[in-house]
């Protein structure tokens, strides 16, 4: 009887062996496959915690509301394109316009880039799975119902149409009564809690769940530019968590609280501070993961090492940094101390040297380099040519004198659009080129993807250049008509033109997607030649990525590689583990247990959603949401309680006579 009793225990702690045979190889990988199976049908879909999945998921939804949002644009276009138009009347024409907005800066710009961060980060630094995953795919849900509370409200004219800031004292109960300013609001805070799970997830992974070997001077530039913006994210978001819902608190009737309300004490200034100490920060939120798009692609497509990486890694930091003290330069033409205009206005200009490193230290790599002209390196020359425009006028929005003149007028839309487009959707398309064969193993076409490249480049100058001319002629932002005598007609039908080729730009990205899908050409492993972990698993990855936990040797991963390179053996391939390494070296610490799928991460955020949505309404949502949380929380931890009671987390065997890892051409064993 004990015996019987004892051979289940072995069988269920099977580990790795260290000597590696055809054999050993061949039986562990279908071991892991049974045990990191992805489940399928409608309860797996909800229940699955796959990082690459909730990536992937991430991605294609944020896509999918860039799609939304550009619609809501080329209609807005429709409308401007001719003086004393109709084709949308001005409350149909404010929904729409604060919808595009709230849904490009919230629903689109970060989430993709933190979907490219779940995808990619845990492959850049060679574990399985992110450090919480279920925590993963709640962000996730959480995420899609803000998302959708969104689009409900503009279907049921129930939008929001105080612009995607929703200043206040417009956005208040006396001036905006309704429902449409709390869908606003409580799809704020839904996102904003995605956004710091995604935060949370990469730091976590990254510091903890490194490859032995990748010390903090061998992170990969796109793994910086992650760490960097989710840190600003967890400093931000609360700001504008905070702001919306102090927001919420003044409109319901039983609670009319006055944060806001100047005739009771309120200051509406205060709801600008916070919502612009977030705002600015997203902006950089958005734009650094894009330079590490940047500095991947040129290294790959340069074919050679990365020129500046610590002066790269130094200008993302000081851009985070400084990023946090320029927010007061939106609010110019408030009463504001000029003392701190000018310190602001400094602020501003200061930020542009770390930019201005990081340019001269890409022109280095395609000076010295061996260009592949390929379709991602195509798309990254095209973000020099139009962020370099951005952050011109940026700095002449910094000028208190200029700025009095141009605020609130369509210059200040051209410059957002030159930032934010040619600052992160350009190499966020050129990252799409690049990682493309790793998620789906098939090659997009390059033909159709230089076609997207020059649509894109000419609808995108076509559309916002000539707003900066008309901004200098007065034309100002969220008007839904104007007359003919103003002249801005030809330069808003141009704009107009150049917005149907974008739109005709993103529907051959599709096209090029659906076809290459199944029809592209075959990958391979790595088909670019890559230097980074994710090239070495094969293309798509398996659900466990990597069979054997690599050691890296350099700073480039793939290329500084030996061939007797030693790797990681001894993980449990009956349990979903990973190996946690110290913060700074790498070096391997301990076996971790990585959490199991389950349906409750989707039950929470059930939960949570419905008790943001229906606080809309009444606050007696909050104490029923409450428990309905605790109960889909109880379920969470409970069987993940019992995953822990059958296994213990394990120290890792250490050599005393040598404690680092080996980097001898035998496998390494923990």
């Amino acid at each position: 009887m004990a015996e019987n009793e004892q051979k289940p225990k072995e069988e269920k702690d099977e580990k790795q062996s260290p000597i590696l045979t055809p054999e050993t190889i061949e039986h562990e990988r279908r071991e892991l496959e049974k045990t990191w199976f992805e489940p399928r049908g409608v309860i797996g879909w909800l229940s699955n915690t796959n990082h690459k999945t909730i990536g992937l998921r991430i991605i294609c939804t944020a896509f999918v509301f860039f799609g939304l949002g550009g619609i809501l644009a080329l209609l807005m276009r429709i409308q401007l394109a001719f003086p004393e138009n109709n084709f949308l009347g001005p409350d149909l024409y404010n929904q729409f316009f604060t919808t595009h907005g709230s849904t490009m800066m919230f629903l689109f710009a970060v989430p993709v880039m933190e979907g490219m961060g779940i995808y990619l980060v845990p492959l850049m630094v060679g574990t399985r799975n992110v450090a919480f995953p279920r925590l993963n795919a709640f962000g996730y849900f959480v995420y899609l119902i803000g998302g959708i509370l969104l689009y409900a409200g503009l279907i049921l004219n129930i939008g929001p149409d105080t612009g995607w800031f929703s200043y206040v004292p417009l956005a208040g109960p006396e001036f905006s009564p309704g429902k449409r300013v709390d869908v606003w609001s409580q799809m704020i805070t839904l996102t904003e809690i995605a956004a710091l799970v995604g935060a949370v997830e990469i730091l976590t992974t990254v510091f903890k769940q490194r490859a032995p070997g990748m010390s903090l001077n061998r992170i990969p530039l796109f793994v910086w530019a992650m760490v960097v913006t989710s840190f600003m994210v967890i400093f931000a978001m609360p700001a504008v968590m905070t702001s919306s819902s102090m927001l919420s608190m003044d409109r319901l009737t039983n609670v009319s609280t006055h944060f806001f309300n100047q005739a009771e004490g309120g200051d509406p200034i205060l709801y600008q501070h916070l919502f612009w100490f977030f705002g600015h920060p997203e902006v950089y939120i958005i734009f650094i993961p894009a330079t590490g798009f940047i500095s991947m692609i040129l290294v790959t497509f340069t074919r050679r090492k990365t020129f500046g990486y610590t002066a790269l890694v130094l200008s993302m930091i000081a851009t985070g940094f400084i990023g946090f003290g320029v927010w007061v330069h939106h609010m110019f033409t408030t009463p504001l101390p000029q003392l701190g205009q000018g310190i602001f206005t400094a602020a501003s200009m200061m930020i542009v040297i770390p930019n201005g490193v990081q340019i001269f230290c890409w022109l280095a790599m395609l000076w010295s380099g061996k260009w592949n002209l390929k379709t991602p390196l195509v798309f990254v020359l095209g973000f020099f040519a139009i962020f370099i425009i951005g952050g011109l006028t940026g700095v002449m929005l910094a000028s208190v004198p200029l700025d009095l003149q141009l605020h609130d007028t369509f210059f200040v839309v051209a410059h957002l659009h030159y930032v934010l487009i040619g600052g992160a959707v350009f190499p966020l398309f050129g990252a799409i080129y690049y990682w493309f064969p790793k998620w789906t193993g098939r090659m997009l076409s390059e033909k159709a993807g230089i076609i997207n490249f020059w649509l894109l480049f000419i609808g995108f100058n076509l559309v916002f250049f000539p707003m900066h001319i008309l901004g200098l002629n007065g034309m100002t932002r969220r008007v839904y008509t104007y007359i003919p005598e103003t002249g801005w007609g030809e330069l808003n039908f141009l704009a107009t033109v150049g917005a149907f080729i974008i739109g005709v730009s993103v529907l051959s990205f599709i096209g090029n997607v659906l076809y290459s899908l199944k029809n592209g050409l075959v990958a391979g492993d790595n088909p670019w030649g890559a230097d980074t972990l994710e090239w070495a698993t094969s293309s798509p990855p398996p659900a466990y990525n990597f069979q054997y936990i690599p050691i890296v040797q350099g700073r480039h991963a793939i290329w500084e590689r030996t061939e007797d390179a030693p790797v990681i053996t001894g993980l449990n391939v009956k349990k979903r583990e990973a190996l946690a390494t110290t913060i700074h070296d790498a070096a391997p610490e301990h076996k971790y247990e990585l959490q199991s799928d389950s349906i409750y991460p989707f039950l929470l955020a059930l939960a949570t959603g419905g008790t943001f949505i229906g606080v809309i309404f009444h606050p007696i949502a909050i104490p029923i949401g409450g428990v309905l949380s605790v109960l889909a929380l109880f379920g969470w931890f409970w069987s993940n309680s019992l995953a822990h009671i059958r296994s213990t987390h394990e120290e890792v065997e250490k050599d005393p006579q040598n404690p680092e890892p080996s980097l001898k051409p035998v496998e390494a064993k923990i």
